[in-house]
């Protein structure tokens, strides 16, 4: 396949970036439209795999046809097979009339299974069998059904473990997985994470009419090196929260530090990916765990800061300079050099005095820099995520 050709399927399902294992997914995807195998799309969530089934039923012999997608995941075990084979009238108690399924309807054409690790086991034995013989039968009838329709599925999950596990039928998933498309994760594309944040950050601020966006060097390499849990979906996320919030559109790392969860900035606690061995995943859980740890550090911090200004009043204020021993005073005069230091930077007004409290403080330094938290944060010398906790919590 030529780049022309390549660029021109891109352009057409709006798919984003020149990875090698992308470009090399899209050459499959083309090449098995033409024939009539079961394709089985993995890859986490979030990382686009809805793209490749349009791709196939668009090149295929069946692109006059019907395309209908279902997420499995999403319909509920009880009606699953129903909607999947229809079912007659009296079925079931609601079942007042008869009902096509989506094996009835796409007929001729291609039908997107998502989710498809989701089924239960039942609704896989009556998928096995209408992939391997055409036919099927609806709920509450005993007439044996045809259809004639390209079924691509696609999962998120580990398939050998759910074989293992005993959650999935090993037939099953050989039948569906005549050939694999594994679309990589957003973190194996760091070369592509730029332009898809570009082109979500124009889509976005044309809609909600801002500004442009533009990254500098720092935060586009923060971008590049985060692990991206949600891939895609998350960044595609992100890039509206800046929108809309920042109202600097100059974004440099610090900015985008805030919106990114901390086990995302620290390159990754624990990876995850194919290659993993099979058993548990705790990294969701050690990424809680570390967060908790962040935020404790942070609140200590805070809290010495307060306690450090309580000690200086103590020892300024209710005691005489010469009954003040002489150790207490080189702490009291450490401290005074430092609030001598943050209120030349923190404030210009005479009357937003050292020993006002924090509340007032925050106050005030947001009422000078016009609402912006970041600069109110520069202003106080906290992170621009601890200065909103402290919002949040005094009601500003």
């Amino acid at each position: 396949m030529t780049q022309q050709e390549l660029l021109a399927i891109k352009q057409r399902f709006g798919i984003i970036g020149q990875n090698p294992q992308l470009n090399r997914d899209i050459e499959i995807a083309v090449q098995v439209a033409r024939t009539d195998l079961s394709v089985l799309i993995t890859g986490e969530s979030g990382v686009g795999k809805e793209h490749f089934p349009k791709i196939i039923h668009a090149y295929s012999a069946r692109k006059h046809g019907p395309y209908f997608a279902v997420n499995c995941g999403a319909i509920p075990e009880g009606t699953i097979d129903s909607e999947l084979f229809g079912h007659e009238k009296g079925a079931f108690t609601d079942a007042k009339s008869e009902h096509k399924g989506y094996f009835e309807i796409a007929d001729g054409g291609t039908l997107f299974l998502d989710e498809v690790g989701e089924l239960p086991m039942p609704t896989q034995v009556r998928l096995l069998r209408v992939l391997e013989t055409g036919e099927y039968l609806r709920m509450g009838s005993a007439q044996v059904r045809k259809t004639n329709v390209r079924v691509v599925a696609a999962t998120n999950l580990n398939m050998r473990q759910a074989i293992d596990d005993g959650r999935f039928r090993e037939d099953l998933y050989y039948r569906l997985n005549t050939v694999e498309i594994r679309v990589p994760a957003l973190r194996e594309r760091k070369e592509d994470i730029p332009l898809l944040f570009r082109k979500f950050a124009v889509d976005f601020c044309n809609r909600y009419q801002m500004p442009p966006l533009s990254l500098n060097d720092e935060a586009t390499r923060l971008l590049q090196n985060a692990y991206w849990r949600g891939n895609i979906r998350q960044l595609k996320n992100l890039a509206e929260q800046i929108a809309v919030i920042e109202m600097d559109h100059q974004i440099n790392a610090e900015t985008l530090r805030s919106y990114l969860p901390v086990e995302e900035h620290q390159q990754s606690i624990v990876l995850r990916g194919s290659s993993q061995p099979a058993g548990k995943d705790y990294s969701h859980e050690i990424g809680i765990l570390y967060n908790m740890v962040m935020q404790n550090k942070k609140d200590l911090e805070d809290l010495k800061q307060l306690l450090s200004g309580a000690r200086h009043d103590i020892l300024a204020h209710s005691l005489p300079t010469e009954e003040v021993p002489t150790r207490h005073m080189e702490e009291v005069q450490a401290v005074e050099a430092d609030e001598e230091e943050e209120s030349n930077t923190l404030v210009t007004e005479p009357n937003l005095r050292v020993d006002d409290s924090e509340k007032e403080l925050i106050r005030r330094a947001l009422e000078q820099s016009g609402g912006n938290r970041k600069v109110a944060a520069d202003k106080l010398g906290r992170s621009e995520r601890t200065l909103y906790r402290k919002i949040k919590e005094y009601g500003l």
